[in-house]
């Protein structure tokens, strides 16, 4: 456990510069995924990655909140996370209201 936390502290910088555009671009797959109505397969693994994605960001927040580091930093990676697998699991729980939402939106 030691070992985790270790590397999460000494590569925050490079986690966070990787992570936050991965669950942003991930999330955004699985929802463009949904809405053009592609194989479930596609589907799942879109969702997999990106809730994976997620989690592993979610696990380094916490990492931080175990010593006590509570700054706005913490917050903000921790509600980006929180959205991002609630949007991928809303996608895959109710493809239909992500797919009518997607409908309703005004094209260019």
């Amino acid at each position: 456990m030691n070992l985790l936390f270790e590397f999460s502290f000494s590569h925050c910088i490079a986690i966070c510069a990787f992570l936050v555009p991965a669950n942003l671009l991930l999330t955004l797959w699985t929802i463009l995924l949904v809405g053009r109505k592609d194989s479930p397969a596609q589907m799942y693994l879109a969702m997999l990655a990106a809730s994976l994605s997620a989690l592993i960001l979610l696990l380094h927040d916490f990492t931080w909140f175990a010593i006590g580091v509570v700054m706005a930093p913490t917050y903000i990676l921790l509600v980006l996370a929180c959205v991002c697998l609630s949007l991928n699991l809303w996608a895959i729980a109710y493809p239909n209201s992500v797919k009518q939402l997607l409908n309703g939106l005004p094209t260019p």
